[in-house]
């Protein structure tokens, strides 16, 4: 059986990331104690302050921001925002 080819999980960049959230819906980042915010509607996400994210980091944050706005997001998806 041939499966379709399936993109790999990559390393972002934080202005990437950030990028791809407001593309989601997400508001700019507004400042506050030691790291910047996001809101989606009612929920908040706290962004990590280092400059590139890792891909269990990815994973995590994307996981939490699916809790969060209550949709799924696909591999496919997120690379193409």
């Amino acid at each position: 059986m041939v499966r379709p080819f399936m993109g790999k999980w990559s390393p972002c960049k934080r202005r990437d990331f950030i990028r791809k959230l407001r593309k989601i819906g997400f508001c700019r980042p507004e400042p506050g104690g030691n790291h910047y915010y996001m809101r989606y509607e009612a929920y908040t996400l706290t962004l990590p302050s280092n400059d590139e994210y890792s891909i269990p980091q990815i994973k995590m944050l994307l996981r939490e921001i699916e809790d969060g706005i209550d949709r799924k997001l696909s591999l496919d998806e997120w690379e193409k925002l």
